[in-house]
């Protein structure tokens, strides 16, 4: 049986939702305000780290409140200071904002994020967060996807450290896999997970991480803003 619902008790708990989000986006109208006063009174020595972080701030806020228009130049400028600074997992996190911002190059700025945030050990959860944008933005049938999703997963891993945040990640990562696994193949039960899984050699790094590199030059299209191989030989060890 269907329980009736009081309809007045529905326009309240719109009404109760409506302004919680009016509450939230004055709060961060306020914010914005604060952080932009912070930027024009900057003295001109400030450590460019500083001005960068206060530059990506003001961009996530105004991407969050759907000014993406504004916030892309923001976002890009605090990217180059963080490439500069060879602070890749800000660099990265910037990337998000500025695919977040829905602008004509979004795409672009998604692969480089992509390319910092395998390349280099930051947090895997902006790694994580990043390759789970392809999957949001490629057809059901993308092999795309599936090798954005063992990749997710892979990083969870072995980048996660042990913890419930670990747990609450590699959990994530998982979801997105089996997410990707049903609308690819219509995989339903976990024999046909294995088969699909070793069809597409998702259990192989090796493999799969070469082919992340496809996506990622589909999504860039050689519209590099910084130099690939030079901050590659500057890894340890490479």
């Amino acid at each position: 049986m269907v329980d009736y619902i009081d309809p007045d008790r529905i326009e309240d708990t719109a009404a109760d939702s409506l302004r919680r989000q009016l509450g939230q986006q004055a709060h961060l109208e306020g914010e914005l305000l604060e952080m932009r006063r912070q930027l024009e009174h900057l003295p001109n020595d400030v450590p460019p780290l500083q001005r960068a972080a206060l530059l990506l701030e003001t961009a996530r806020a105004l991407q969050i409140l759907e000014r993406g228009d504004e916030a892309w130049p923001i976002a890009h400028t605090a990217f180059g200071i963080f490439i500069g600074e060879q602070e890749w997992e800000a660099a990265a996190d910037a990337c998000n904002v500025l695919y977040e911002s829905d602008q004509p190059d979004s795409l672009i700025a998604l692969g480089q994020g992509i390319w910092l945030g395998v390349t280099f050990p930051i947090d895997p959860e902006i790694s994580v967060n990043l390759l789970s944008h392809v999957i949001d933005d490629t057809p059901d049938d993308s092999d795309g996807a599936a090798v954005a999703a063992a990749t997710a997963f892979f990083i969870a891993d072995m980048r996660a450290p042990e913890g419930p945040d670990r747990e609450r990640l590699t959990f994530f990562a998982q979801q997105l896999l089996g997410r990707v696994a049903r609308r690819h193949s219509d995989v339903e039960n976990q024999d046909q997970f294995g088969l699909w899984i070793e069809r597409l050699e998702l259990n192989d790094p090796d493999k799969f991480l070469i082919r992340l590199r496809n996506v990622v030059d589909v999504l860039v299209q050689d519209q590099w803003w910084f130099d690939r191989e030079a901050l590659q030989a500057g890894i340890p060890g490479n």
